[in-house]
């Protein structure tokens, strides 16, 4: 599980790279590479498991974010190493991610979770990959937050701040949270 787990973050991260490269709603289709790499692959994301997963199974989930952050972390190093644009914009992208403070970080991420959660969801139970198309320019075209990819763009942009100590993990937090929404909401004989 590790390996594949290392693979998905590799994938979101090249997802990311795109995003970088190009900005706006044709860098978040370009984004949308990463997700649909990882379900047609089946390999584990930590904001495609973190709502279907047990809670007694969190160490599992511990390591599944923990590779998929590795895969993206070697992907931000790719970046910030060919210098340019991309880590202007990872730059600033994170400058303006931390300017959002604790609660609206927060919140932007459980929106992110919501939508991923739901994408994937919806993949493995209808096997259809539409809602992933539309949900991943959705959840960046709305300013929502990925813990994942976001590990891109705070190592590419390779810059210290203490903010990042309270930015990451609830990052992290909030993506668990919105992943868990509709498991909570639909009855369990629809959500599982």
């Amino acid at each position: 599980m590790n390996r594949q787990s290392l693979y998905s973050g590799i994938l979101i991260g090249l997802g990311a790279c795109g995003f970088l490269a190009l900005g706006g709603l044709s860098g978040a289709v370009m984004f949308t590479f990463g997700l649909v790499g990882v379900v047609l692959y089946g390999t584990p994301l930590y904001t495609g498991r973190a709502g279907v997963m047990p809670p007694h199974q969190w160490l599992d989930l511990t390591k599944i974010w923990f590779f998929n952050a590795l895969g993206c972390a070697l992907l931000g190093l790719l970046v910030w190493s060919l210098g340019g644009e991309s880590v202007q914009k990872a730059q600033s992208l994170m400058e303006g991610r931390i300017a959002q403070g604790p609660w609206r970080s927060f919140l932007r991420a459980v929106g992110c979770g919501i939508i991923i959660d739901s994408v994937v969801w919806l993949y493995r139970t209808k096997k259809s990959i539409i809602p992933v198309l539309f949900g991943v320019p959705l959840f960046i075209v709305c300013g929502f937050y990925h813990s994942i990819a976001d590990v891109v763009y705070m190592v590419a942009a390779w810059k210290w701040s203490p903010a990042l100590l309270w930015y990451y993990p609830l990052i992290v937090l909030g993506n668990y949270v919105g992943c868990n929404v509709r498991r909570l909401v639909l009855p369990q004989e629809k959500a599982e």
